[in-house]
């Protein structure tokens, strides 16, 4: 089936954000006198706002009644990052501009809504990626399928024709999951986790040279057919 719609993950796609992400955690825990460590950050990877900032709660170990406290004061901290220049990756933000262009196109994020908008401004994307759909919209965050169904309801898409770009292992299955095809674009800053690269559909250096009228209609990673593209290849 041809690609009509293109959905795109951010953090850690469009903008290289993750690391952000990480250092105000680690601010905010040590304004507590407690730690934020790499583990932590990869424990609220892909959850929606009340997901992370329970997991959050949880590992520094606040009372219940600070998830709400928590979930504001970090989502304030990083659109406070985004009113300088955004960490775009590079290639990324005239990648996506080149996509809009041709295909339907949205941003399907884990971010909290505030923080997509201030990045989406600060990128210049806000006018080229009309819908946006967070996490925090659906029931359940990646790797549930909710965020990317429900992209895919806004775009007007049947889901078999959407394309995801994602980062993380989380995405991908979140992307498989709704029954999209997934490029898997692996970020040199926080590297997806083992098992990744297997998933994907397709594996791209950089989100540049994604083209996605060229993709084939099955995946074929390293001279050897997946085993979803080769379920595919029988229908």
């Amino acid at each position: 089936m041809a690609v009509a719609a293109v959905i795109f993950d951010l953090d850690g796609v469009i903008v290289d954000s993750e690391i952000w992400w990480h250092e105000e955690r680690v601010a905010w825990a040590a304004g507590l006198g407690r730690s934020w460590t790499d583990e932590d950050s990869r424990a609220v990877m892909g959850a929606n706002s009340r997901g992370w900032a329970r997991i959050m709660r949880e590992r520094v170990g606040l009372p219940p009644e600070q998830d709400g406290a928590i979930e504001a004061d970090i989502v304030q901290r990083m659109v406070r990052r985004y009113t300088g220049d955004a960490p775009e990756i590079a290639g990324a933000v005239d990648a996506v501009r080149r996509i809009a262009a041709v295909w339907r196109v949205a941003i399907a994020s884990s971010a909290h809504r505030d923080v997509i908008s201030a990045a989406l401004r600060a990128t210049g994307l806000e006018a080229i990626v009309p819908i946006v759909v967070s996490s925090d919209d659906v029931d359940h965050g990646k790797p549930a399928p909710d965020v990317y169904l429900a992209a895919a309801r806004a775009l007007g898409v049947d889901p078999g024709q959407c394309l995801v770009v994602e980062d993380s292992i989380n995405g991908v299955k979140a992307g498989l999951a709704a029954g999209m095809r997934v490029v898997l674009v692996p970020n040199g800053s926080v590297p997806p986790a083992p098992g990744a690269t297997e998933l994907a559909d397709h594996v791209l250096g950089r989100l540049a040279d994604l083209d996605p009228g060229s993709l084939p209609s099955t995946a074929v990673r390293r001279g050897v057919t997946g085993v979803r593209a080769a379920r595919r290849s029988r229908r």
